[in-house]
């Protein structure tokens, strides 16, 4: 039995929807514990697109159980275009593979518009779709859950009492419309009669799973540096996004936890506003955005790419837990003379070699680079660590160096089949 959490080391996209389709192979359930549909993770298979938002990526595999957990917020639309989409593509034939926690909190309309309306005033990259007033209304003690939403009665009550806020917040402080109770009421409770079917206490599931011994992948969205407390805030997402929060998102305890694995990709891109020391504003930038597909698979916003910034992922390792590290798309490296790997950040004539919390500091911190020469040929056909070219091997060797951790496995193409894996950490030897 293995209990393995994936998170992303950077500020997200780093590929974490390819390598959970992968071990999705070893494991009996996948369960997303956090975020809303603002995550898009990405799955090529047999030369096919699927980007998921809120259903776990191992939905495309058979007899795999998935579960929406109660960290996630649900926009009951968007999971039915998803459900409904991936179904017509000829996979999720059975029903029984997806369950949604009872406890997870709903994205309502006046969510979106009070998060598009606020985006206006202050300009943080959010993505609109409503995450973070749901994640407010949960703290506020004012949120709608799934729940509630099956039972029409809590429904309405609830309903009822948020939008006397809510049209008073929109109209009187945003200059927003407002909403009508039955346009609300009478569209979700056709959600309710679809989602039914889906809504567990998948805390209690989750736990006799474990206690049979069944093997559980925990899949995070966004990147610890996007984590409400530990990443670059305010510019961050309103979840947090670090290995912790699989425990509080599924309903588990960290006891259950046997290995958390980080997610980095071979360079670093980030969507949306916020410091970004290693950032390419420049031809090399632009190589790296084309040659990777570094457009949002959620907004097809066109990421902010860069060199690989070991601080942040040492940041990374250190508030998750990360006991082992995938490097992904290290195929993008493959046509550039030089590589650079930034070891440390340059202020005032200091350097340091942490993530500061203070952003002015952030946003003025030079990064210190190391250079290694490329390897200038194409690495999709590598099946083993020893196929790679010997400066793509060594510029893996350094990254451990830096990192001070194992590289378990390595992305080399979208496809399943163009992944070196080292180590798999659902089979460790006893």
């Amino acid at each position: 039995m293995a209990n393995v959490v994936i998170v992303g080391a950077q500020w997200g996209d780093e590929g974490k929807g390819k390598i959970v389709d992968l071990l999705t192979r070893y494991a009996d359930l996948v369960v997303r514990f956090q975020g809303g549909n603002n995550a898009g993770h990405t799955i090529v298979l047999k030369r096919e697109k699927f980007v998921v938002h809120l259903i776990p990526s191992g939905i495309l595999y058979r007899n795999k159980k998935c579960i929406i957990g109660s960290g996630v917020v649900l926009d009951p639309a968007v999971l039915l275009k998803e459900i409904d989409g991936i179904k017509k593509r000829g996979y999720f034939k059975d029903d029984s593979q997806l369950m949604i926690s009872e406890g997870t909190h709903l994205i309502l309309p006046y969510h979106r518009r009070i998060d598009m309306a606020r985006e206006k005033i202050f300009k943080i990259g959010t993505t609109g779709r409503g995450i973070g007033p749901a994640y407010e209304d949960k703290v506020a003690r004012c949120g709608i859950r799934v729940v509630d939403l099956m039972d029409e009665k809590i429904f309405r009550e609830k309903l009822e009492a948020n939008l006397i806020q809510k049209n008073v917040y929109l109209t009187q402080v945003l200059g927003e419309k407002g909403f009508e109770f039955s346009e609300i009421f009478d569209e979700y409770l056709q959600y309710k009669n679809r989602l039914g079917k889906y809504v567990k206490n998948t805390s209690l599931v989750l736990y006799k799973e474990i206690e049979k011994g069944k093997n559980v992948l925990f899949e995070g969205a966004q990147g610890a540096l996007l984590d409400l407390d530990h990443g670059t805030y305010p510019y961050v997402t309103a979840s947090n996004t670090l290995a912790g929060n699989a425990c509080a998102g599924s309903g588990i305890g960290p006891t259950m936890i046997d290995s958390v694995v980080g997610i980095a990709k071979a360079y670093t891109t980030r969507v949306g506003e916020g410091p970004f020391p290693t950032e390419l504003q420049d031809e090399l930038g632009e190589k790296i955005r084309e040659k990777g597909g570094e457009y949002g698979a959620t907004t097809g916003r066109p990421r902010r790419c860069g060199w690989l910034d070991a601080v942040v992922v040492n940041h990374s390792i250190r508030v998750n837990g990360i006991r082992e590290m995938v490097i992904t798309k290290l195929d993008v490296l493959n046509d550039f003379d030089t590589i650079k790997i930034c070891v440390g950040y340059r202020v005032n004539g200091k350097v340091f070699y942490h993530v500061p919390s203070n952003l002015e500091i952030l946003k003025r911190s030079e990064p210190v680079y190391e250079e290694l020469d490329g390897w200038k040929t194409e690495i999709k056909g590598a099946k083993d660590f020893k196929d790679l070219p010997s400066n793509a091997k060594r510029y893996i060797r350094r990254i451990e160096e830096l990192i001070h951790t194992k590289i378990m496995m390595i992305s080399v193409g979208s496809e399943r089949n163009e992944t070196i894996s080292i180590k798999n950490p659902f089979l460790r030897k006893k």
